[in-house]
């Protein structure tokens, strides 16, 4: 971990397309495989995959009962309080269809409905995320999805991990499955005897999980191709080394090109800032990962001015911000760019990561400039909504053919002139 100069910054753009002509053949095998032999694809991939022969696909409500009881009762009461968290934040985001009148009687609006079905991709092997299932199908329960469907990789044993079986029963999830990788991407875009298709497929997932929910984009609908978590601190010199440490490791132990960032305009804050990260990555169980990440894409950059400082976290517009500043609310206006912003020096990131209540679907690589995290609004489409009135298509009908006309499009034009005769 460096300490550079702010001119020295880059944005944080790590394309999905480096190195990846390999995985990609392999995922449109995996898809066509897929969508012609349907379950028979499933259960061969499955095994040939994950090392696990099924002898089904859908989880059984037997092993939702079982799964509560290998689970410790603090911890269900966790996740359960965590859930209850999500929705009431997700709650607030929920819209009304609306519609206005004028006084030509014609009437506009906007129908806002809910999507018939949506699919959710939990990772699963080593990296069971039971917290990314409830920030995906609460939202959506919120929103009104009446299928929620959850796909994951079985584990040796042939069963979904329990934490994330009891997270999706707290969820509402009623339709759970032991596929995971692109293949199940495939069932839930093309549908299979056992599983569902889908209307959209959300869930971070590895390599060959983005591929394949970018190939099938188009015939369902995703969330996002999301890239290795980032976070960046912004700092003056009231903030705490060993927290702003802990934080910038917090994320750099997910992925080697997770990025680790403090932007500051005090160079002491820095210098201590590198030292204590190096102390505590000596601890850490996934030190390995942690290193190449802090190695790769850690930085401290020294602004001259706070104006400065702020300038630069625009210019990353990164997954996660933490505000570490005397008066932390004083810079909220000035942020442009962030997918989660964190205030504070007690706001540390995991607490949106598993139980403030905000998602922790975060825009990555840079993509925080035009996009936004997971919300209600994702598993929502809307219908504009037209009533034009006798004296409105009088009022405006020439006009409107004229437009027509302008374009073109002499059938446009005639399907108004046609109703204009008539109402003379």
């Amino acid at each position: 971990m460096k300490m550079q100069r702010i001119s020295e910054l880059n944005a944080l753009e790590r394309s999905l397309e480096e190195n990846t002509s390999f995985q990609r053949e392999s995922v449109l095998a995996i898809l066509k495989k897929v969508r012609e032999e349907g379950d028979v694809a499933l259960f061969e991939l499955t095994e040939t995959f994950d090392r696990v022969s099924l002898d089904a696909l859908e989880v059984t409500v037997e092993e939702v009962n079982e799964a509560y009881k290998e689970l410790d009762d603090e911890m269900i009461s966790i996740i359960k309080e965590a859930a209850g968290n999500i929705r009431e934040y997700h709650e607030k985001q929920k819209r009304q269809s609306w519609f206005f009148t004028r006084p030509d009687g014609t009437v506009l609006g906007q129908q806002v409905r809910a999507l018939d079905s949506v699919g959710i991709y939990a990772p699963g092997g080593t990296a069971a995320y039971p917290s990314s299932v409830l920030m995906g199908a609460i939202p959506a329960q919120v929103a009104g999805v009446e299928k929620i469907v959850l796909v994951s990789p079985p584990g040796e044993n042939g069963k979904l991990p329990a934490a994330v079986l009891v997270a999706a029963n707290e969820a509402g999830v009623k339709h759970m499955y032991k596929i995971g990788g692109a293949q199940a991407v495939g069932a839930l875009a093309y549908g299979t005897e056992t599983v569902p298709r889908v209307d959209k497929i959300i869930g971070p997932g590895n390599i060959y999980v983005a591929l394949a929910k970018r190939e099938v984009f188009g015939l369902v609908d995703i969330d996002m191709i999301a890239g290795p978590s980032e976070i960046a601190v912004l700092a003056d010199e009231t903030a705490n080394a060993r927290y702003i440490a802990a934080d910038l490791l917090s994320q750099a132990e997910h992925d080697p090109r997770s990025a680790a960032i403090l932007v500051t305009t005090c160079e002491q804050l820095g210098l201590d800032v590198i030292e204590e990260v190096k102390s505590q990555l000596e601890s850490l169980p996934r030190k390995e990962i942690a290193a190449q990440s802090i190695s790769a894409y850690g930085a401290v950059y020294i602004a001259a001015t706070m104006d400065e400082a702020v300038d630069a976290i625009n210019k990353i517009a990164p997954e996660h911000l933490e505000i570490m500043t005397e008066e932390p609310m004083e810079l909220l206006g000035q942020i442009k760019h962030a997918g989660a912003i964190f205030l504070g020096e007690y706001s540390s990131e995991p607490v949106g990561d598993y139980f403030a209540g905000s998602n922790h679907v975060l825009p990555t690589s840079g993509t925080a400039r035009f996009s936004s995290p997971l919300n209600v609004d994702d598993f929502m489409k809307k219908s504009s909504v037209i009533r034009y009135s006798k004296q409105a298509l009088l009022n405006n009908g020439r006009k409107i053919a004229s437009f027509a006309r302008l374009e073109g499009l002499e059938a446009h034009a005639r399907a108004i002139d046609v109703r204009l005769e008539e109402k003379r």
